[in-house]
């Protein structure tokens, strides 16, 4: 018998009971409400550390950094630089937790990276006890679309601070449907942080389990990129003439959430069977034939619309991977609109991939922030969307009709209809937009303010300078911005007070 039948054997022998006796998911959240009911008894005796005046603050940034996910990199870059304006380089000390160090390399500067590991309720434990404080970073905070572990993880450290009496916060976070047990770790550990969120759909689903939040935003919105070159080479190279530029931002749409299979876990390091559907660890997309038909489908009318319109308009068209998982949506659709270039994350850095969103004049999406780092130059973005953030940032603009969803089964006719619709309409789209952006740039200020506060409330003589805090102006709570958007905030501003 080679490795091979081995593994195939022991998988059929432990696929149903063993999976069904170990629930990892559920493992490891009972494993984090242990460390957190460990160090609030700790605490009694051993705070770690704690802040005095006169030293920088220690804060832990917990998110999901190391996947060369551009909407995580970029938001996470944006609130150190948020953090950075608001307390000063020598009264601030950053560490941030990196799932891979090799692709956060270069990212993140003057902020220690910290590998999370696999396993990680032990290390959190002690890691949160040598910190002031904790901001959880990550967009999709609590929810079990995507993997129950990421939102335990992001729970647990703020949990971990609340049991220490430390700065907890949750810094422009979402939240959606969650599991049981994973709404049960929420409504236990994570009531005393600040919670700001993105949008009235996150408060209502927190409050409804008891956890209070403010409506805030995401960070990515200060983010510029630069000129980057990098971007204007890659456009030459593939021949980008000057016509009407369209960018496509595909992802496998429906192989979420990823879930723990020891049995299948077993079998993939036996034999490497499961490669298509492994993600790390005991961790597997959702796969099967029923998966990919449906994955079939939504590539093939994205690009049967795309196709269409790039045709009549005589467009060039491209794509861009925004996480390096893209690759596997990117490169199918590719071939559907007959090889255009593909550029992916996993090959370039996210100053090159919002340049190149940047210079288009249209972004069909399945990435949140493809829009969102799009909006600042006002480029008209549509969404086709599996969960609720594109659609709650659609509504903000007042664009709800450029939402689509990945499982309309007229998905190619809708989406042509709407690119042609935002051609009629382009100058409303994109004077909705800007409106969009400053008002997110407020809030931004806003859940500065309020940030400021709390550290107050609990290091009242920390040194922040003068006119910061909820009785100061929320646009002083921002780093400078780019002079183009400023210059735009400023119309709205005045076109708003008159």
């Amino acid at each position: 018998m080679n490795w091979r039948e081995l593994g195939e054997r022991l998988r059929d022998k432990v696929s149903d009971g063993l999976s069904a006796a170990v629930d990892a998911d559920r493992a490891l959240i009972g494993s984090m409400a242990a460390g957190i009911e460990f160090a609030a008894t700790r605490s009694a005796l051993d705070r770690g550390a704690v802040w005095r005046e006169g030293e920088p603050l220690k804060l832990l940034l917990a998110g999901y950094s190391g996947t060369r996910n551009t909407g995580a990199d970029v938001r996470v870059e944006e609130m150190i630089k948020q953090l950075r304006f608001l307390f000063g380089d020598d009264w601030l000390e950053l560490s941030i937790l990196t799932i891979d160090p090799e692709r956060t390399r270069g990212y993140f500067r003057t902020v220690r990276q910290l590998v999370l590991p696999k396993i990680f309720p032990k290390f959190l434990v002690e890691t949160v006890h040598e910190h002031h404080g904790v901001l959880a970073c990550e967009g999709s905070m609590f929810k079990s679309k995507f993997a129950n572990a990421l939102s335990t993880m992001m729970t647990g450290a703020l949990g971990l601070a609340n049991a220490e009496g430390k700065l907890s916060v949750a810094y422009g976070g979402e939240a959606g449907q969650m599991d049981p047990a994973l709404q049960d770790l929420v409504r236990r550990y994570a009531r005393e942080s600040l919670m700001l969120v993105r949008n009235d759909n996150s408060k209502k689903v927190l409050g409804e389990l008891g956890v209070p939040a403010v409506i805030g935003t995401d960070t990515a919105w200060t983010y510029d990129p630069g000129p980057s070159p990098e971007a204007d080479r890659l456009l030459e190279e593939a021949g980008y003439d000057g016509r009407k530029l369209v960018i496509c931002c595909p992802i496998h749409a429906f192989w979420w959430p990823v879930k723990p299979d020891v049995a299948k876990g077993v079998s993939h390091w036996l034999t490497g069977s499961h490669a298509d559907t492994h993600y790390a660890s005991v961790y597997f997309h959702k796969g099967g034939d029923e998966v990919e038909a449906k994955q079939a489908a939504y590539l093939e009318r994205f690009g049967a619309a795309v196709r269409r319109y790039a045709q009549e308009q005589d467009a060039f068209v491209a794509i861009v991977g925004m996480e390096a998982l893209d690759r596997v949506a990117a490169e199918p659709l590719s071939e559907i609109l007959g090889g255009v270039p593909v550029w992916c994350s996993d090959e370039h850095v996210h100053t090159t991939l919002v340049g190149l969103l940047r210079r288009a004049d249209r972004v069909v999406t399945s990435r949140y922030h493809a829009a969102v780092t799009s909006m600042p130059a006002l480029v008209p973005s549509i969404g086709i969307t599996m969960d609720e953030r594109i659609p709650n940032l659609m509504a903000d603009r007042g664009h709800p009709e450029l939402a689509l969803r990945v499982d309309d089964p007229d998905l190619d006719q809708a989406l042509y209809d709407v690119l042609n619709w935002v051609d009629a309409h382009e100058e409303a789209v994109r004077d909705g937009i800007l409106d969009s952006v400053v008002r997110n740039l407020e809030r931004m200020g806003k859940m500065g303010q309020l940030l400021v506060d709390q550290v107050r409330a609990y290091h009242p003589t920390f040194p922040f300078r003068k006119g910061l805090g909820s009785d100061g102006d929320p646009w002083d709570h921002l780093p400078p911005l780019h002079p183009e958007l400023a210059a735009g905030v400023a119309r709205v501003r005045a076109d708003h007070a008159a």
